[in-house]
């Protein structure tokens, strides 16, 4: 007679894998699709819908039986369409031919980069608060996370004295968000020729993930690729079109930077994605065409901007005003509450989704992140709402 052993699945999971909790961000959100009558201020996607001829092309594409797999890069009129948008935008020219190549998001961009330049044991230093996928994508590939904090005082830009003091023999990468996700903050040139000074005598990579830099409303965004020939081939730019042009469903991200580089996060790419999808990537070269559309996101954000801004101060939550992006991200310290329990408290009592600045980092706790990715009327619904709730539990005030 066989004896079987009972055996827990828990002991078969990799312990990369265990030590990540999931996403809060998600956490909040699968709560909140539960319950009826909630506006949620919480999960970072436009309330607007892709451009029309975006959609049509994508239509278009699959009348005309576009549905085989591209070339492992991408197609190459996209990336040339990539290529001139870059630019016209940040004066850096890229080749086509292989210096860029089309993700599946920039989500995908963001963790091939990581695992082309990481080894066992090297260091990525990432700015707090900082998005949620950058300290996961590092431990999954064998890297270890070391944060730099920055300040609401400072405007959440990252500091050259602050980012030196954390930087060992064992640092290899610097991982930059600006437009930032979750802070709304910006760098300018003169913040970042002090990083970049840092990152040459230190000899890092550096990952500049600028999904936002169309969504900068003081100023025009500034790449740190932009800044030298030296900087241009240390760093990998990651941009895409989930943001800007409405598109988050259709999973076009891509990746800029040196042949050698974008050659190594080619190699991931076609064994794990193979390509970005075809259709998308169709779609996605008609909404390069259409700067137009953006214009005018861009235009309604700023007014929501403003408001969520001007209402959350009115209610007596200190803001900072945010520079760029889609999310205001208001202290919350006054209240006396930690940032998940106001969070918590204020979906099961005012059925309004925000995510506790925790989620981001150490450095976010005592701070929320609201999108302003709804319409004026339900940010103002929004707004009433985290007033009342303000108001019962903060009387003194």
């Amino acid at each position: 007679m066989v004896i079987k052993m009972r055996t827990s699945m828990h002991d078969k999971i990799s312990e990369r894998v265990m030590r990540i909790r999931g996403s809060g961000i998600r956490e909040f959100f699968d709560i909140a699709q539960r319950m009826s009558d909630v506006i949620s201020l919480g999960v970072g996607e436009p309330d607007f819908t892709a451009p029309w001829s975006v959609r049509e092309a994508c239509i278009y594409a699959l009348e005309k039986g576009y549905t085989s797999y591209t070339s492992n890069w991408g197609i190459l009129e996209l990336r040339e369409a990539i290529s001139d948008m870059i630019y016209k935008e940040t004066g850096v020219y890229y080749n086509p031919e292989n210096e860029i190549i089309v993700t599946t998001g920039v989500s995908e961009a963001a963790d091939i980069a990581i695992r082309a330049v990481i080894n066992a044991g090297d260091e990525v230093i990432l700015h707090e608060p900082s998005y949620v996928s950058y300290e996961p994508c590092t431990i999954f590939a064998g890297g270890v996370p070391v944060s730099v904090r920055t300040r609401v005082e400072d405007e959440f830009r990252l500091n050259a004295d602050a980012l030196e003091s954390k930087i060992t023999d064992r640092t290899k990468v610097l991982i930059l968000n600006y437009p930032n996700n979750p802070t709304g903050a910006i760098m300018r040139r003169k913040d970042l020729e002090e990083i970049a000074d840092v990152v040459c005598e230190h000899d890092l990579i550096v990952i500049s993930d600028e999904i936002y830099s169309k969504l900068t409303y003081e100023g025009k965004h500034v790449s740190i690729a932009s800044l030298d020939e030296e900087m241009k081939n240390r760093t990998i730019m990651l941009n895409g079109l989930s943001k800007s042009h409405a598109m988050t469903g259709f999973r076009i991200g891509f990746a800029s930077g040196s042949p050698v580089i974008i050659e190594a996060m080619m190699k991931i790419h076609q064994y794990t994605m193979l390509c970005a999808p075809t259709t998308a990537q169709i779609a996605a070269l008609e909404a390069l065409r259409d700067e137009n559309s953006v214009e005018r996101m861009v235009a309604e954000y700023n007014r929501r901007r403003r408001m969520i801004v001007s209402g959350l101060r009115d209610i007596g939550l200190d803001c900072f005003e945010p520079k760029g992006a889609f999310y205001a991200f208001p202290s919350i310290r006054s209240t006396g509450m930690t940032s998940e329990m106001f969070a918590r408290n204020l979906l099961f009592e005012e059925h309004v989704v925000v995510v506790p600045g925790n989620v981001f980092g150490d450095s976010g706790e005592g701070f929320i992140r609201c999108a302003y990715t709804l319409s004026q009327h339900k940010i103002r619904e929004a707004l009433s709402r985290i007033e009342r709730f303000i108001d019962r539990h903060c009387r003194c005030r």
